[in-house]
């Protein structure tokens, strides 16, 4: 379907109107669509975003204020999340041991566990995307990058 017909509007005031309304209509499209595999786990977005970090640290603790420059949504409360994996037995905590003030945190073994279940179902998720081709994802990518750099404030 065209973004023309998802939001039923016909014309743009120009070309950038609608790839502007098109990439924020197709960001909304992708996390409700992830937001749903993962209620199926019960975690969020960004709950996951927190499991992928840690696991990404290889059993070597991080710094909340870490996690939080890391994450996909810039404005999620990390240690709210951080608090939400702790009380599913999925991460642990524990005081920095260079500096008493931060926290450290790392993913537990069941946190890993449910990691590996969700793995082959994202990666079936991520399967249907192969309507563009790698070069086409990677190009897609790249001027997503360049957008991002040319409108920093």
């Amino acid at each position: 379907m065209s973004i023309e017909n998802d939001i039923k509007q016909k014309t743009f005031r120009n070309p950038y109107q609608k790839m502007a309304i098109n990439l924020v209509y197709t960001s909304n499209w992708l996390l409700y669509r992830q937001s749903e595999l993962f209620k199926e786990y019960d975690l969020t977005l960004q709950q996951y975003n927190v499991l992928r970090i840690l696991r990404g640290q290889q059993g070597r603790p991080i710094r909340v204020s870490d996690i939080s420059e890391r994450m996909l949504d810039k404005s999620s409360n990390t240690s709210r999340l951080v608090d939400k994996l702790l009380l599913k037995n999925y991460a642990e905590r524990s005081l920095c041991a260079n500096d008493r003030r931060a926290v450290d945190v790392i993913i537990t073994k069941q946190g890993m566990e449910v990691l590996e279940q969700i793995d082959p179902r994202v990666e079936e998720w991520e399967n249907k995307l192969n309507v563009i081709t790698e070069e086409q994802a990677l190009m897609l990518s790249d001027m997503l990058d360049l957008l991002r750099e040319s409108v920093q404030e």
